[in-house]
């Protein structure tokens, strides 16, 4: 079987927040699988993301979607490609070269990562697509509205074979790796306050509260205020007047608990020697409440487990599906409850390894890539 992978592969580096993981999830689950990854040489997918004139996005789309067809049509003289398999954004999609691929008789499946934080409905430009590989529990119901064939699958994730062991020992205190935002300060903040005893890594730490923008120009502010109305609904307006009449003001988390940022290695290595790994599931988004915000299951929930950590999470409806809570991964509701979750793990070096163990083996076995490529040929073939 050969797939042809389409996951912001780039020529260059481009100011996009970091994009090259996915291509490497794709390609090595892909192998795994026995399956054979194709690429398209000299395609740049993520400068799709970066053009935001219409007349050098359309030439980007007019320029890219001809590549891929006449790749395509080639290709298939010789021999053909079973699958187009994708990571693609709205403004990236051509529908009418995804209807032609699949007139062609190359089904086309998207993954998309972030429905809920994105979108109030299905965007037009993901309608041709066979298949919609969807991540987050709580954006099914908008594929559903939409009557779109997809299938709900965890985040795809591949770590090497010599990273699926669990470390014998532990080298790091309890740590979250991310950069800061307010949903993140308070909620760490306010766990510290009630006695977690935890590092957090990443930048924008150090200090109390973000740095004020710049003021925008009248006309800059109502453009603003449409385009937020377009894309995210009415509520979006209402969500950011509450955030402007009752802003959260997050406790202060002392410096000597930050650290920097890390490298992919060094982020590698402390979440599997971190006595526990933390996960934080809520994402600041114009779609809600900094009071009552959006959560949902993300990525660490399937790399941590994946990569042997003890793993505490932000609980969503998604990560229950994902594990067995309590024992595989252990999930908190509140700062009160991560302290406490926190501080009883701590205290048990036995519970930690068995939970490192259980919780990794469950994701390599029904959270892997090839695992869901499996499972998205047979609906496929249904």
């Amino acid at each position: 079987m050969r797939i042809l992978i389409s996951c912001l592969q780039s020529n260059r580096p481009h100011p996009l927040p970091a994009y090259g993981f996915w291509r490497e999830y794709f390609l090595n689950g892909c192998l795994e699988a026995g399956i054979e990854p194709v690429e398209i040489p000299g395609l740049d997918w993520a400068e799709g993301l970066t053009l935001s004139r219409p007349d050098e996005l359309h030439a980007w789309q007019s320029r890219t979607w001809d590549t891929v067809l006449d790749f395509v049509r080639r290709e298939t003289v010789h021999r053909r490609i079973d699958l187009f398999l994708s990571y693609l954004f709205p403004q990236q999609i051509d529908p009418a070269a995804i209807a032609e691929l699949q007139r062609l008789g190359v089904p086309c499946v998207n993954f998309f990562c972030d429905n809920v934080r994105e979108f109030h409905r299905v965007p037009d430009e993901f309608r041709p697509f066979a298949l919609h590989w969807v991540p987050e529990l709580e954006a099914v119901p908008l594929y559903r509205a939409a009557a779109l064939d997809h299938i709900h699958a965890p985040m795809p994730c591949w770590v090497p074979l010599e990273l699926r062991l669990v470390v014998p020992r532990e080298s790091e205190p309890p740590t979250f790796i991310g950069s800061a935002d307010v949903l993140r300060r308070d909620l760490l903040g306010r766990a510290v306050q009630a006695g977690a005893d935890l590092t957090v890594r990443g930048p924008g730490w150090k200090g109390s509260v973000d740095a004020p923008s710049a003021p925008l120009r009248p006309m800059q502010v109502v453009r603003n205020q449409v385009a937020l109305l377009r894309t995210h609904g009415a509520r979006a307006i209402y969500h950011k007047l509450g955030r402007r009449l009752r802003p959260l003001r997050p406790p202060r988390i002392a410096d000597a608990r930050t650290a920097p940022g890390v490298g992919h290695a060094e982020y590698v290595r402390i979440t599997r020697d971190a006595i526990v790994t933390i996960g934080v599931n809520r994402v600041p988004t114009a779609r809600a409440s900094v009071r009552r915000p959006l959560a949902y299951s993300r990525l660490r929930d399937v790399e941590a487990p994946m990569l042997g950590a003890c793993y505490l999470t932000e609980w969503t409806a998604g990560v229950e599906q994902l594990y067995d809570l309590g024992t595989e991964i252990e999930t908190y509701r509140t700062p009160e409850e991560l302290a406490d979750r926190l501080s009883r793990l701590t205290k048990d070096p036995a519970r930690r390894h068995t939970m490192r163990t259980l919780a990794q083996r469950r994701a390599l076995s029904d959270h892997s890539v090839p695992r869901t490529l499996q499972r998205i040929c047979a609906q496929l073939l249904k």
